[in-house]
């Protein structure tokens, strides 16, 4: 299902919620006579079904409310771990700007080369559902160049504990991106959301209307809505992946204005 974040937003969603019209529509019209008959005089039943519906879309409903708050939240988390990777990646270099040289441009260099890489290289494998792993070997030399480098005087001491406290943080907020590179919803959850959504639209053929485009129009209606919070959900599931996914947007910040 991965393709379906390839393509364009607009694409995906007019995909999604014809599938779901497409479904109402196909069931519809050849379960109306059916459930004609079984109604039997003057839509006897169709107050039940209204019950009934109103019963099984509500607790649709909080369900489905509930997973897109839960995506929401995940994805705004995501999106939260690489601007804090990106503050600690910024406060790093410029604690180690006032090292002496020549181990200042040394340290300086390994940190540019780490956020190119991390925005050329890993991120695209991100998109992808892949866990960049080209950028540890140059948080590596970093290390071993960092911790070589003695200070002589208090300032340097100070500086010193500063830039380990923040290279500890850098490592422990590229730790927590990596960690969410996989985040998504698992398929038992997604068998749930869709199965629940074909029961409510199924239960809609249940109604026998003298006008039939009204019940045409009544199957449309809640079939593109749950389409369309369906696709919500989907769009936001995977936080790297698609048009609306989270960018390296923090990160080319602090390369731009305080690296290059």
């Amino acid at each position: 299902m991965y393709w379906f974040y390839d393509l364009p937003t607009w694409l995906s969603g007019v995909l999604v919620i014809g599938v779901f019209l497409a479904v109402g529509l196909i069931g519809l019209f050849p379960t109306r006579n059916w459930m004609r008959r079984l109604h039997q005089v003057g839509h006897s039943h169709n107050d039940i079904v209204g019950f009934y519906l109103a019963a099984v879309t509500v607790l649709y409903g909080i369900t489905l409310g509930l997973l897109e708050i839960g995506t929401w939240t995940t994805y705004t988390e995501v999106e939260a771990k690489v601007d804090q990777e990106a503050l600690a990646l910024g406060r790093l270099y410029r604690s180690v700007g006032s090292y002496p040289e020549p181990i200042r441009s040394q340290l300086q260099q390994d940190l540019r080369e780490y956020a190119r890489e991390v925005i050329d290289v890993g991120w695209p494998q991100q998109r992808r559902g892949i866990v960049p792993t080209g950028a540890s070997h140059l948080l590596a030399k970093f290390q071993n160049q960092f911790l070589q480098f003695e200070p002589k005087t208090e300032t340097q001491k100070i500086v010193h504990a500063d830039a380990y406290a923040q290279f500890n943080t850098l490592v422990e907020r590229r730790r927590g991106r990596l960690d969410s590179v996989t985040l998504g919803l698992p398929g038992p959850l997604w068998a749930m959301v869709l199965i629940g959504a074909f029961i409510c639209i199924a239960v809609t053929w249940f109604f026998d209307t003298a006008n039939p485009r009204m019940h045409i129009w009544m199957t449309i209606s809640l079939s593109g809505l749950l389409g369309l919070m369906i696709f919500l959900v989907a769009i936001l599931d995977n936080p790297y992946r698609g048009t609306i996914s989270v960018s390296p947007e923090a990160l080319e910040r602090v390369y731009d204005q305080i690296m290059k």
